[in-house]
């Protein structure tokens, strides 16, 4: 298994963790600080970008047909590329999303906007990365 495979699946399994803990506190039928109220949001991106599409990633990374026996999964550059730039989105969707929802003048918007657009680039990054291996058949090269 690839590193990077590796990387992509723990971070997966560490905001699986994180979401169902958040899931857990959002339900508590107490009184929750407001920054904590705005935690709806991240709860989702913890669970489908952190959880779903990191475990997406990780195994196509891992699974998907060669491209070249020298470069059997592209560059892999691009590939720790798009990995860090997803985490980083993520984080910040996770801190901005509430700052923005309990201090709307404070004019935090600026962190959801960089975190979709680091997101949108790793995802990016990562299609242009897969997108060869999606193929009718290796041909040995």
């Amino acid at each position: 298994m690839p590193t990077l495979t590796r990387w992509y699946i723990k971070s997966a399994l560490v905001y699986l963790v994180a979401a169902l803990l958040l899931g857990v506190v959002l339900a508590l039928p107490i009184a929750l600080p407001s920054f904590i109220r705005f935690m709806n949001p991240p709860y989702f991106h913890l669970f489908l970008v952190g959880w779903v599409t990191q475990m997406i990633f990780g195994v196509i990374y891992w699974m998907f047909p060669i491209i070249t026996r020298a470069k059997p999964r592209g560059n892999e550059q691009v590939a720790w590329a798009s990995y860090i730039l997803l985490n980083i989105g993520l984080i910040l969707r996770v801190i901005g999303e509430p700052l923005v929802s309990t201090r709307p003048e404070a004019a935090f918007g600026w962190l959801l906007a960089l975190s979709a657009l680091l997101q949108w680039l790793a995802a990016v990054l990562f299609v242009i990365l897969a997108w060869p291996r999606v193929k009718d058949r290796y041909r040995g090269e």
